[in-house]
């Protein structure tokens, strides 16, 4: 087993994480909310702990990092960084209990979207929004693990799922992999965008409509609301959550098809038929 390279992703992991937690601040002084220093605080703290780890065990052999390092690294990336994205609901005290924090991270890096706060609205706004972040990087966590970081490591993510595919190598494999990563990451992106636009046509607030945005397309359902989405008594936005809760819920390789124009794909598909046949009839 090289310890050595699973160390030195699940470091660049916690980079990333600490990185992405600091926009939730430009929300808390927009609202003049007292969780500032909690997630500064948190994010130094992830980001020079990923810092420490990443640069012991950057001469770490990447060519050397097969199935089981894989499975170690995902196992592992998610209890790191549960852990460390817990810390800004520690600090801040909105959290308290240790073991609270982490189900509720863990909640939202799972897209579980199971909670423990009976009061979500009494949380700041840095800390709503990273919440709901952690629900929106999960949602891409596999994509991302599987499809971006492992090629660039010498293996492909893929194999961590399926054992082994006939006829393709790890060298015709790879770079189609890494493209595959890329136009996902886009269609994931302008997907979110665009339901956070549809939900300020329809009356939210742009606070509201990215959290609500980031945790649809994360299918996870963690809310600004104590009552999530029967807070916004409108029909235009029920209805875009709905589509968008659609869309979330399809193969995100079928979205990268229809970008194509390739639309004969959803017909073959057998998956997105049963989806598909299952929600209208689940409908009436």
């Amino acid at each position: 087993m090289n310890y050595k390279i699973i160390f030195n992703i699940i470091g660049f992991l916690l980079i990333l994480t600490g990185l992405l937690m600091l926009p939730g601040i430009a929300f808390s002084v927009y609202y003049g909310h007292s969780d500032i220093v909690s997630i500064l605080t948190s994010s130094l703290i992830t980001i020079i702990s990923g810092l420490v780890i990443y640069f012991l065990t950057k001469n770490a052999n990447k060519h050397q990092l097969g199935k089981r390092e894989g499975y170690l690294i995902v196992t592992l990336g998610w209890i790191v960084i549960s852990t460390f994205g817990s810390i800004p609901f520690l600090i801040h005290g909105s959290i308290p209990s240790v073991t609270d924090a982490f189900f509720e991270t863990m909640s939202g890096f799972t897209t579980t979207g199971a909670s423990i706060l009976t009061d979500i609205e009494k949380l700041p706004a840095g800390l709503l929004f990273w919440r709901s972040m952690t629900q929106w990087i999960g949602g891409m966590g596999i994509i991302v693990l599987s499809l971006a970081i492992m090629p660039l490591l010498g293996i492909g993510g893929m194999q961590l799922f399926s054992a082994e595919v006939p006829g393709i190598t790890k060298d015709k494999f790879h770079p189609r992999v890494k493209e595959t990563a890329k136009r996902l990451w886009g269609i994931y992106v302008i997907l979110t965008v665009a339901e956070t636009i549809l939900l300020m046509i329809g009356g939210l607030t742009f606070f509201d409509a990215i959290n609500h945005s980031l945790t649809t397309m994360a299918t996870g359902g963690f809310s600004t609301k104590n009552a999530s989405t029967a807070h916004f008594d409108n029909p235009f936005v029920q209805y875009v959550f709905i589509i968008f809760m659609f869309f979330a819920g399809m193969n995100f390789a079928l979205h990268y098809f229809l970008l194509h124009w390739k639309f004969d794909v959803l017909k073959k598909n057998s998956e997105f038929k049963f989806y598909l046949s299952f929600i209208i009839i689940s409908t009436f």
